[in-house]
């Protein structure tokens, strides 16, 4: 079992100068999921309408209200079944972000528009979109922030379940940051931390080491740290924590660095 942080207990430590706040979160189109029973019984709700969406955006909202930049995955990017509602400008909307950028990842047109997303509290002075290798349906947002002399550099995937597939996606991210000093890896990589950290290419980006998984899968009984926010060891990772909101299958994963 994993120890879970309150969404208040997380934030109302006072805000320090130089510091970010971050989450990552996997909100599944904003279905709320309970059991693995919900998979059939609200399959559904991945195709089609439904009022209590809107709800559930409602609380994402409020969920990533107190944080400067959030990672969203499975959110989707304004077709039938969202109401025509891009869900990470409505969030954006919803949570005072001035700025938002999202990537379709699966475009399946007029039904559905699956993609990743950012919020953010400060304008990114770069922003790069790339897709994974494998089948269509991954993708990858670059966004540099502060200098571009030393930037930060924050990554916001969600990778493929299949391992031989997660080791060519890893590859392509990893060379994607080859250049950059500052890094934040924030998504669901559908793996735990020790085997990104010691088995993929990651191993190679000199990242915080993994004190103890925090396990985010599935939301009502956690086994599995699949979702994560992984810093270079140059940026002071002050606190790192699994919240406490079973609003999707996946739980929410919060951090504050040093900037």
């Amino acid at each position: 079992m994993t120890t879970l942080t309150s969404l208040q207990a997380f934030t109302d430590a006072p805000r320090v100068p130089d510091r970010l706040r971050l989450m990552t979160f996997n909100m599944q189109v904003g279905i709320r999921t309970g059991g693995y029973h919900h998979y059939l019984l609200r399959s559904w709700q991945h195709l089609m309408p439904f009022k209590a969406r809107q709800t559930a955006l409602q609380s994402i909202a409020k969920l990533v209200t107190p944080f400067d930049v959030v990672a969203l995955q499975e959110a989707d990017g304004g077709s039938w079944r969202s109401g025509r509602h891009n869900q990470v400008e409505h969030i954006a909307d919803m949570a005072n972000f001035e700025h938002w950028h999202h990537q379709v990842n699966r475009n399946m047109g007029h039904i559905a528009q699956h993609s990743n997303g950012v919020l953010c509290r400060q304008k990114a002075f770069d922003i790069q979109k790339h897709p994974l290798p494998g089948l269509p349906g991954r993708g990858l947002m670059l966004l540099k922030f502060g200098r571009p002399d030393n930037p930060l550099v924050v990554a916001i995937t969600h990778l493929a379940l299949s391992k031989q597939t997660q080791f060519a996606q890893l590859d392509f991210l990893t060379e994607a940051l080859a250049d950059a000093k500052r890094v934040v890896i924030m998504g669901d990589l559908n793996q735990e931390g020790e085997w990104l950290l010691q088995q993929s290419a990651l191993k190679t980006l000199n990242l915080h080491p993994i004190a103890d998984e925090l396990p985010t899968f599935p939301s009502w009984q956690p086994t599995r740290g699949i979702d994560h926010i992984l810093v270079s060891d140059n940026i002071p990772l002050h606190r790192i924590a699994v919240i406490d909101h079973p609003q999707s299958d996946h739980l929410p994963v919060a951090a504050e660095i040093g900037v």
